[in-house]
């Protein structure tokens, strides 16, 4: 059996603050050692289910958060930006992780909540339904015909895993009392949960269903500012304004509507999180 896991970093056990997510900042780091602890229980987790094939995307920021020293020797690694794809070496796979995500942009008391882009990105509809980062990755992974069996986070990131994916695993390793601040385990004891629920995620993946995002495609997209549309060039059909600060992206194929986003977030360099505040 191969998992797959995309690894962001705003859900990590032990983080709550923007320094711990930036390069540059004095507590960065640190927060990637605490990474490696969180990766590193998923891929055990995920052995100790029945894998036989685990490869970790690092899909935060610039993709190069991980630390190859510190990676468990079972596991390989996506890592470094100016690939093409989303998920590289996705199709294949028996399931999807998503460890270390973050609420939807908006959620009340969610750690570091925030979708794609807390400088550009204000709302994201895809087919009508307001969703985040959880949902996104989810719908990528099931248009390839992979269930997503684990998400680790918060536990506003948690519940919004359940409320769109039934039957996932969840792995609470925190719980959000505002933005910038939380209420934490023990790392140890974080991992723990994660490799005890990754366990349990590899065993149930057969009878999860993959989240089907069924054609005609739309994706509302609100933004922050009049001024990040004047990039995007109006059609009419398959890209449509909607208001000063509002387009909508149409179209038959996901990955292709998907693309068309502004930010190109589906395209070279770029990670679940570019958030900036």
């Amino acid at each position: 059996m191969r998992v797959y896991i995309a690894v962001d970093m705003e859900g990590i056990s032990g983080v709550v603050i923007r320094e711990q997510v930036f390069k540059g900042e004095r507590v960065y780091e640190e927060s990637r050692h605490l990474l490696m602890g969180d990766i590193n229980a998923a891929v055990q987790g995920a052995l100790d289910g029945g894998a036989n094939d685990v490869l970790v995307m690092d899909a935060h920021g610039d993709g190069f958060n991980i630390i190859p020293e510190d990676l468990h020797e079972a596991a390989q690694c996506i890592t470094g930006g100016g690939h093409q794809e989303r998920f590289p070496f996705l199709p294949g796979s028996d399931a999807l992780f998503l460890v270390g995500y973050h609420a939807m942009a908006g959620t009340e008391n969610a750690i570091r909540d925030h979708t794609m882009s807390s400088a550009n990105w204000q709302d994201f509809f895809l087919n009508g339904k307001l969703i985040g980062e959880i949902s996104i990755d989810a719908a990528v992974a099931g248009y390839f015909g992979i269930p997503v069996a684990l998400v680790s986070g918060d536990d506003k990131a948690c519940a919004e895993a359940k409320r769109f994916l039934p039957g996932v695993e969840t792995a609470v390793v925190k719980w959000g009392l505002g933005r910038h601040s939380g209420r934490i385990i023990a790392p140890k004891r974080a991992r723990e949960i994660i490799r005890a629920r990754a366990e349990v995620a590899v065993q149930r993946a057969k009878e999860l269903q993959p989240y089907l995002i069924a054609p005609p495609i739309t994706v509302r997209l609100r933004y922050t500012g009049t001024d990040l549309l004047d990039r995007v060039y109006f059609d009419g059909i398959n890209t449509v304004k909607i208001d000063g600060r509002t387009v909508e992206y149409r179209g038959d194929d996901l990955l292709k509507v998907l693309s068309r986003c502004a930010i190109q977030p589906y395209s070279a360099g770029m990670g679940t999180g570019s958030e900036t505040g």
